[in-house]
């Protein structure tokens, strides 16, 4: 019997560490969460905490044995799936031999749930129930997933003694490989584009690949922005006989973390065309699918596999959630920064918590922070930003690069220098004070900003969870550095897990303000700003194809803005709202002001 999910949200990955043990935190509950993989020394130091906090019997992993990456992540894995099972096991005794933790676990389901339905009958009946609920728990729930997410681009060469290691060690392959080599049923997101190396070296491992009865002990989750990059990876990965169970579909702007902005295509569109085409994106992987498997002689199957679509990004009601999933037949919607204020639920230190609490509107920015050289969405007054902001004073400048995770510029070496690190950016001012003379004062100062305002992301994004857990800090001091989306700026207090879910379902409410913008309307002003910005910041050589990108960007904008007066002139839930098509007008109205530079 295959138990389907008792929640139709779930929490994303968030930073390196804010997620990193939220599976033992809610996985009890049925909700499904993602862990970050790619830094082996924040998992070790994690797994060593619980063990000596719960007496269990994992031993330290040494940075001196071979692939002691891999070997640290597989390990946490496994030390995860143990306990969340045991807390599961311990969760559902609770529940069927006590009515008030039930009538509890009841009020965070979903209206829509039958097993909310099924369990509620059993609350209403007089008696001793213990027997029959217990069959009823045992045949109908689950733990949540304990996922994991590994960034493609984050996949540095390592080296030994000056030596480059074989591929299979690099920092994203040895994250594949711990997560493949675990015992957990469970899905790897891969997030920030196509690596087709990486990709590649999944088909090592028989987890991947349907058993004899059609079935993946561990799947494939692909984070995309549009659908034509979801058919193209999704077939890409088919032809080596392995399927996209889910597409997870992240607004370019309006998320946390890294912000990968699409060419103008905004998120209603988006889905609508996930919607329109999801058959030919499952037939077109199923057919690809069967002659690679036939060809590798693995096993068969003569259906297509279960493939879901799920979105994220910027939600914040229960109505914009219910629109979601009626509207665009998405499987799960993912709910990330205000589970930042859910101390149950998320990893985050009491002062940067305070921090995200007090916060406006106008704190919540995109950054140049990350050696990535991605847009980073941020806030203002992390203690990284104050501890930066007080070395630059003393013209200090740059990260001591202790973690390396971020090293993958070649610029200047074979082995990849971050742009973060000290050593980059005391190369790249020597550079900039040579061409002073022949730039303006202006041009100097931007471009000097630009380089010293990169963060130590591998430290800055772990500190809290060292912090909040007492674990010793070890090396410069760097502080926290901390991502949510935007879309936090509307919450404004900490709340308690049971809370949250509950303003998810529409039972509760914990927004103090009533003018939130609608999280469509919020996206599409964060992508005129995004144009405007590119436009007014160009310093370099115009060229035709510079504009013709510009043009295609307020061509597809235009396009998001006439299908939002469509939805909106035709959906009920919209309909009642005149802001909404007041705000939508002003929105076009601005658009429509901006100018595309010629030659």
């Amino acid at each position: 019997m295959i138990k389907k999910p008792l929640h139709n949200f779930h929490i994303p990955v968030m930073g390196l560490a804010y997620t990193i043990d939220s599976p033992i935190r809610v996985a009890q509950y049925g909700i499904s969460s993602v862990v970050s993989i790619i830094d082996d020394e924040i998992i070790e130091k994690m797994k060593n905490f619980y063990s000596k906090k719960l007496n269990l019997n994992y031993a330290s992993i040494s940075t001196k044995i071979d692939d002691y990456r891999a070997k640290r992540i597989t390990d946490y894995l496994d030390m995860m799936d143990d306990i969340v099972n045991e807390k599961f096991e311990a969760f559902k005794e609770e529940i069927f031999k006590n009515k008030t933790a039930l009538k509890s676990f009841i009020e965070m389901l979903p209206n829509t749930s039958e097993l909310k339905n099924g369990l509620q009958s059993f609350l209403n009946q007089k008696g001793n129930i213990t027997s029959s609920i217990k069959n009823f728990i045992e045949n109908h729930l689950s733990p949540g997933n304990i996922d994991v997410n590994i960034m493609t681009k984050v996949d540095k060469d390592n080296f030994k003694k000056n030596e480059q290691l074989p591929v299979i060690y690099n920092d994203a392959h040895a994250s594949l490989r711990g997560f493949a080599k675990s015992k957990l049923s469970s899905s790897m997101v891969l997030s920030a584009g196509m690596n087709p190396r990486l990709y590649s070296y999944i088909e090592e491992f028989d987890d991947f690949f349907p058993d004899e009865n059609g079935n993946l002990k561990k799947k494939i989750i692909l984070k995309v922005s549009d659908f034509r990059s979801a058919m193209i990876q999704g077939n890409f990965l088919a032809k080596k006989g392995l399927w996209v169970s889910e597409y997870r579909i992240e607004s370019g702007l309006n998320c946390g973390g890294h912000a990968f902005a699409t060419e103008g295509l905004l998120l209603g569109p988006i889905l609508e065309e996930f919607k329109q085409k999801k058959n030919e994106l499952i037939q077109s992987a199923h057919f690809l699918m069967i002659k690679a498997l036939e060809q590798k002689g693995k096993f068969l199957i003569s259906e297509p596999l279960e493939m879901k679509i799920t979105v994220q990004g910027g939600v914040g009601t229960s109505e914009e959630h219910d629109f979601l999933l009626k509207t665009y037949k998405v499987d799960s919607v993912g709910w990330g920064s205000p589970f930042l204020l859910v101390p149950e639920a998320t990893l985050v230190d009491r002062e940067t918590r305070e921090l995200l609490i007090k916060s406006k509107k106008e704190d919540f920015y995109l950054s140049n922070l990350s050696p990535l050289g991605v847009p980073f969405n941020t806030v203002k007054g992390t203690s990284n930003e104050i501890i930066r902001k007080e070395k630059h004073q003393r013209n200090h400048y740059g990260s001591s690069c202790p973690k390396k995770l971020l090293a993958l510029s070649k610029e200047y070496s074979s082995e990849g220098i971050c742009m973060a690190s000290k050593k980059y950016q005391d190369i790249k001012f020597s550079e900039l004070d040579k061409e002073k003379e022949n730039i303006s004062e202006d041009l100097y100062q931007k471009t000097k900003e630009n380089i010293a305002e990169k963060a130590c992301l591998c430290v800055g994004l772990v500190n809290s969870a060292y912090l909040e857990n007492n674990i010793e800090i070890k090396g410069e001091k760097q502080g926290v550095v901390i991502c949510p989306g935007p879309n936090l700026a509307f919450f404004d207090k900490e709340v308690s897990l049971s809370k949250m879910v509950k303003h998810i379902y529409g039972t509760d409410n914990i927004l103090s303000e009533n003018n939130r913008p609608n999280m469509f309307i919020n996206e599409l002003k964060m992508y005129i700003d995004h144009l405007k910005k590119e436009i007014t910041d160009f310093s370099g050589t115009l060229t035709n194809s510079q504009i013709k990108k510009w043009k295609t960007f307020k061509e597809n904008l235009f396009e998001g803005i006439n299908y939002y007066e469509d939805v909106f002139s035709t959906t009920d839930f919209f309909k009642k709202d005149l802001n909404l098509i007041n705000d939508l007008q002003e929105h076009k109205l601005n658009l429509s002001k901006i100018e595309i530079p010629s030659i």
